[in-house]
């Protein structure tokens, strides 16, 4: 690809924030060293051009996120491959001109290696990209990535916790109530019995066939856990700050109502009348 179609606009001994209007110009002189600012969406298609010649790190534009979040999809691309990888407000920039992109765009959107950097939502797309050209992401495993965050303070010490898996709870979650954002069906109970919260929230999976992904309730209600689920159309798999923020309970066990949790309610409603139920 010619450099012509690219645009430095800072370098240091690390590499350098290159400009331009289309993921599809970037070239092999990126590649590791580069953050590459480009004005296309950062969709899987983007990220695929972009990842023939890996840079490292880069930034698109978000072009109204889309249905299933394909406008962003890239994020999480590269977020699997440790890279990272932003978006801009699409109504912040010009489409397909990445120097406005540089000097205009507003962040949207990260993922996890971004936020490593100091990356987030409401900075300057100039920011963002010193950011990801001064600092490294972390090398976390899959089981140090959890987003823990206690989220309500009940009775005796008792908390609401978000973790984004019931397999990233910890001992002291015998007395807490455990928002996560996996399904309730067999397996689901399974892990929930290792971990022997005080209660759970998790997700409905979409219910499946014989409503196989709220299958655990009655499991875990049978061994003394308040359990209930979140309509998985409402909220994202496998991040449980979601199941917090934008979880709808559909279905419940027996303990769970009475403690008061019914359907249609909010997880964070029903988080906070679990976490205060008599024991």
């Amino acid at each position: 690809m010619s450099a012509s179609l690219q645009t430095e606009m800072h370098r240091s001994p690390r590499g350098a924030i290159m400009v331009m209007d289309s993921a599809a110009d970037i070239s092999a002189a990126n590649q590791a060293v580069d953050v590459v600012v480009n004005a296309s969406y950062i969709g899987v298609l983007p990220a695929r051009l972009l990842d023939e010649h890996r840079p490292r790190a880069t930034i698109g534009i978000d072009c109204g996120v889309g249905p299933e979040g394909s406008g962003i999809a890239g994020l999480w691309y590269f977020e699997a491959l440790n890279v990272p990888a932003a978006a801009a407000a699409v109504m912040s920039v010009i489409l397909g001109d990445g120097i406005d992109l540089y000097e205009n765009g507003i962040i949207s959107f990260f993922n996890r290696p971004a936020q490593d950097c100091g990356v987030r939502a409401g900075m300057t797309v100039k920011q963002a990209a010193r950011l990801m050209l001064d600092r490294d992401p972390g090398h976390p495993n899959a089981f140090q990535v959890t987003n823990r965050a206690v989220v309500y303070h009940g009775h005796d010490g008792r908390q609401a916790v978000v973790v984004d898996s019931v397999v990233f709870g910890l001992p002291e979650d015998r007395r807490n109530v455990l928002l996560t954002a996996g399904h309730t069906g067999r397996s689901g109970a399974r892990h929930i019995l290792t971990v022997r919260p005080y209660g759970v929230i998790c997700s409905d999976g979409g219910r499946g066939r014989n409503d196989s992904g709220i299958a655990g309730l009655p499991i875990i209600e049978a061994e003394g856990i308040a359990g209930a689920t979140v309509d998985s159309r409402q909220a994202r798999f496998g991040d449980g700050m979601s199941t917090y923020k934008d979880g709808i309970i559909s279905a419940v066990n027996g303990l769970a109502g009475k403690a008061g949790v019914t359907i249609g309610m909010s997880a964070a409603e029903a988080a906070r009348r679990l976490v205060d139920r008599a024991p």
